[in-house]
C-alpha cells in the first residue's frame, strides 16, 4: 500500500531566511555590481542565503564552498556588513567568514553541496553550481584545471 500525502512537501528558499528588503538590497547590489540581470541576481542569492544557512547549521564550513555562480552573492550579503554580522549572529551565534579556495570547485564538492542543501530542505537550483557536463568545452565551469 502506498501512502500518498495529503499535500505536497514543499522546499525551503533562502529568500526567505531574510526580509524581503534586504533580499532586494543584496539582489539590486549583485545586478549592480557584477552587471548581471536582475533576475539572475535574484536566483544566485537566493541560492546563496541557502548555502550559508546550510553552512551555519551543520558546521560542515569546511567541507563546503560556493560555485563560481553563487559565490557574488555571498560577497554581496557580507558586503551588507551590519546586516551580514547580525543574521550570522541571530542565527548561529558567530560570523561565517569566507575563506576563498576556487580551486577546491569540483564537480565532487558541488554534488556534495547541493546534497547538503537539499538535505537542510532547500530548493536547489542545479544549474549554479557549475557542472562540466552543462558546459560547452572549452568554456570553464569550476571544477577543471583551467579555473
Amino acid at each position: 500500500m502506498t501512502v500518498t500525502p495529503e499535500r505536497p512537501v514543499s522546499l525551503r528558499r533562502g529568500r526567505d531566511l531574510v526580509s524581503p528588503e534586504l533580499f532586494d538590497r543584496i539582489a539590486a547590489f549583485c545586478t549592480d555590481e557584477y552587471g548581471l540581470d536582475a533576475a539572475r541576481s535574484a536566483r544566485i542569492t537566493d541560492e546563496a542565503l541557502a548555502f550559508l544557512w546550510t553552512m551555519g547549521t551543520t558546521g560542515k564550513g569546511d567541507v563546503m564552498a560556493p560555485s563560481r555562480d553563487v559565490d557574488p552573492a555571498w560577497h554581496a550579503f557580507m558586503l551588507h556588513s551590519q546586516e551580514y554580522a547580525d543574521w550570522c549572529d541571530a542565527h548561529f551565534g558567530r560570523v561565517l567568514h569566507h575563506a576563498p579556495n576556487s580551486k577546491t570547485r569540483t564537480t565532487g564538492l558541488m554534488l556534495d553541496v547541493m546534497d547538503l542543501i537539499r538535505g537542510a530542505g532547500f530548493e536547489v537550483d542545479r544549474s549554479l553550481w557549475g557542472f562540466a557536463a552543462d558546459c560547452n568545452s572549452p568554456a570553464c565551469c569550476g571544477d577543471g584545471p583551467c579555473c
